[in-house]
């Protein structure tokens, strides 16, 4: 015999807030399987993401004599270029990028970038319409081979093609030397850019940061052959690892910071600065002043006419990038890292201080501790800050924001923005510089994935760090935006519109909620070690970063990869309905006590009565008999009958069934609807009405019958007071109005706007009042 257990309904119900536009399809495309969207696995890149039994990469070696001219602010230089050919293809030709060109007179930098009129404009605002008439660029002087043959060279703009006197086979190798020279810009003009110089009127140095300043190869690989696209100034690099030898001369007087190590310390430094430099490989716990702000300030006011020459060399990395100054300070501190030191060192006019000798070289040295347990020990010999003003990041070496007011003083806003860009430019050493991925096609790969780390390394120096980017609610407002403002985070560099949410902030986002909410922590960064594992000193794609982290997680994240990464829908989600339901206990003292206390809640009972009254006052009057009848009657009364019912009911139930017939459980059936588009984990607060609460988490699969609208029952045992979905902000939902049951009026919530307080290069600001000096 079937058993029906009855419930009834205590009457709560919501309406929903907001109606989504939904297909008449109960589910489209959301959880289906990425496939066909993704480059096929082959022999070189498998399908669980590693790089595969045929994987190859191309190698270029370099040794380069490059000369400063402080005079006149320009270099020359002269390169030997290996090339390996390590593909199993014959090139005839070999690309190579000439960025410098990206600031030439006639660049399509500046023939692309819109323009307009304000009633208002600044000088610098009309310069950038005129542009400039100023010799920048590359001067190619020869490209020839080792017997001093001239080679064929076709320039394109930002590229330049070598034709090769015969095709370079599988397995070859070409060598051949450029000579070049060019005039350094001002990069703190309207031109800008991330390398160039300073100048400082008040002492009248200059302070070279000097990056992409020689040609570099491109790329060549089994996913895309030659990556050539032509660079206008956003898109990063995508380069070929080698080794470096590089000697640089410049004015005696001059401190030089570069890629690699320096291999003639005794030529360059004095004695004491010699002694302090051994000293600082020792020490661990603070940083060594090798160059005091002292020693600094009496060379910037000589002119040294003799010259030194810095020699470094560094293996195995993409790019080479140089500092030079007689204005710097420089400290350093010794990180022990995988059984291996690494120095800490930091670059910085005295205009830095007194921040940057309090701060730069330790969080250099956290930053490579945290990174390094989330992937892999860090495996250069040294990491460089150099207070440049701006934030750019190079093998070992970076250009980082963050100055004090002239007084020395600084508000909270620049050191915490300082802080922020020095981890994140030294993070990019793991992301692109050693992960080496295509910057230049996906933003994301570096940018996202290195402020994602940040984020965390954020975290770990102070647990209440004001991070920018990372937690969920922070991408809400980019998320909102009207939809022509949105790209997929897949988009290439050049046409992104809104690049900082959409590079840095939003995959730095969804990397956080895949492993805080979606994953775990456990899975996560088990996965994403992985990856970083699997591809350092190698050239992932995206597909080999979407493989790897489920290959190694059992996760599917088909869904998750389609909607954060391919998609621009946002996340909202809503509570719509909730119904309470307990169970039928049939028990007729309960039935009868819920009716009876129904009935008395009818806003008419009073009337009821008093018309009872009305009539049995007639009844006494006119029939005694019937008057007692109906005094001692009770509509409400158990009568035997119904005992004898429930008696038999209950006998015919097992134990099982009257154990849960009596629990007083409480049944609470939710309708949650999907009105942005983004299907994400339903993650639920029940607030119970004795004061305590409870958190249940249901994985985004709940969406896969239907995307667009899903009920589910939840039992308590305790009565429920309110339901919140997503209680800890952890979804990036955009509308959190009809996350609550009941529905509650919520306050808009904005952020403190901080005043910008003056600092050159910031890139936030505070209020004035708040200043306070460190000394």
């Amino acid at each position: 015999m079937k058993k029906t257990i009855l419930f009834v309904l205590m009457g709560f119900m919501l309406s929903p807030l907001a109606q989504g536009q939904h297909s008449e399809q109960n589910h489209a495309e959301r959880f289906e399987q990425l496939g066909p969207m993704l480059r096929s696995p082959n022999v070189y890149r498998t399908a669980s993401g590693a790089p595969g039994h045929m994987y190859w990469q191309q190698k270029a070696d370099h040794e380069i004599e490059v000369e400063l001219d402080d005079e006149n602010q320009s270099i020359t230089g002269t390169q030997k270029v290996t090339y390996f050919n390590n593909s199993p293809d014959q090139l005839n030709y070999l690309w190579i990028q000439l960025d410098q060109n990206e600031r030439a007179k006639d660049s399509d930098t500046h023939k692309i970038a819109p323009s307009k009129i304000d009633s208002r404009m600044s000088l610098r605002q009309l310069e950038t319409i005129l542009w400039h008439d100023l010799d920048l660029g590359y001067k190619i002087n020869s490209v020839r081979d080792l017997q001093g043959n001239d080679i064929p060279v076709t320039i394109n703009k930002t590229m330049m093609r070598l034709d090769l006197p015969e095709p370079l086979k599988a397995g070859e190798t070409f060598e051949f030397r450029v000579d070049w020279s060019f005039n350094i810009h001002d990069r703190m003009s309207f031109i800008g850019g991330r390398p160039g110089y300073e100048y400082f009127e008040k002492d009248g140095n200059y302070l070279y940061t000097m990056a992409e300043w020689f040609p570099r190869m491109a790329v060549y690989s089994d996913f895309e052959g030659w990556q050539n696209k032509q660079f206008y100034g956003r898109g990063e690099f995508a380069l070929t690892f080698g080794d470096y030898k590089v000697s640089i001369t410049v004015p005696a007087d001059h401190m030089v910071g570069s890629t690699g190590v320096l291999q003639n310390p005794e030529e360059v430094l004095s004695p004491t600065e010699l002694d302090r430099w051994n000293q600082a490989q020792q020490a661990f716990d603070k940083p060594v002043v090798i160059r005091t702000q002292a020693e600094a300030e009496r060379l910037e006011k000589g002119r040294a006419k003799d010259k030194k020459t810095w020699i470094f060399h560094a293996e195995n990395v993409r790019d080479f990038a140089w500092t030079s100054s007689r204005k710097f300070i420089w400290d350093a501190m010794a990180v022990e890292l995988g059984g291996k030191n690494v120095m800490a060192m930091s670059y910085y006019g005295k205009e830095g201080n007194p921040l940057w000798e309090q701060y730069s070289t330790r969080v250099v040295a956290h930053t490579l501790k945290s990174y390094s347990e989330k992937t892999f020990d860090y495996p250069y010999p040294v990491a460089i800050s150099v207070e440049g003003s701006n934030g750019m990041e190079y093998p070992m070496i970076c250009f980082n924001y963050g100055r004090p007011d002239e007084d020395g003083t600084y508000s909270e806003a620049v050191k915490y923005g300082m802080i922020s860009v020095i981890i994140h430019e030294v993070g990019h050493n793991f992301f692109p510089m050693i992960v080496n991925s295509d910057e230049r096609q996906w933003s994301w790969m570096d940018e996202g994935l290195n402020t994602f780390m940040q984020f965390m390394a954020e975290q770990e120096w102070d647990r209440d760090y004001p991070s920018r980017r990372g937690p969920a609610h922070k991408i809400v407002p980019y998320m909102r935006s009207e939809k022509h403002l949105l790209e997929p985070i897949m988009t290439n560099s050049e046409n992104i519109i809104q690049f900082g949410p959409n590079a840095y902030a939003k995959p730095a986002t969804a990397l956080n909620i895949l492993r805080e909410t979606v994953m775990g922590r456990e899975l996560f960064d088990y996965a994403f070690k992985e990856y970083s594992q699997r591809w350092k000193f190698k050239h992932p794609t995206p597909e080999d970063f979407f493989r790897t982290m489920e290959d190694a997680s059992a996760v599917d994240l088909d869904w998750f990869w389609r909607g954060w990464f391919f998609g621009t829908e946002p996340v909202d989600m809503a509570i719509s309905e909730v119904n309470h339901y307990k169970m039928d206990s049939k028990d007729p003292k309960e039935i009868k006590a819920r009716q009876k206390e129904a009935f008395e809640r009818e806003e008419d009972y009073i009337s009821k009565a008093h018309n009872r009254n009305d009539i049995a006052q007639t009844v006494v009057e006119s029939d005694p008999e019937t008057r007692d009848f109906y005094n001692s009657f009770d509509r409400f009364r158990v009568t035997p009958e119904d005992e004898k019912e429930y008696k038999e009911f209950m006998a015919r139930l097992s134990e099982k069934e009257r154990e849960l017939l009596n629990s007083g459980m409480n049944f609470y059936e939710i309708t949650f609807e999907n009105i942005g588009g983004l299907v994400m984990p339903l993650i639920i607060e029940f607030n119970y009405r004795d004061g305590t609460s409870e958190i249940e988490r249901i994985p985004a699969e709940i969406w896969r019958l239907n995307e667009s609208e899903v009920t589910k029952v939840f039992p308590k045992k305790k009565e429920v007071q309110s339901i919140v979905l997503d209680p800890y902000r952890e979804t990036a939902d955009i509308d959190e109005a009809n996350n609550y049951w009941p529905r509650q009026q919520l306050p808009s919530r904005f952020e403190l706007f901080k005043q910008n307080s003056g600092a050159r290069g910031a890139s936030t600001g505070d209020n004035p009042m708040k200043r306070a000096r460190r000394r």
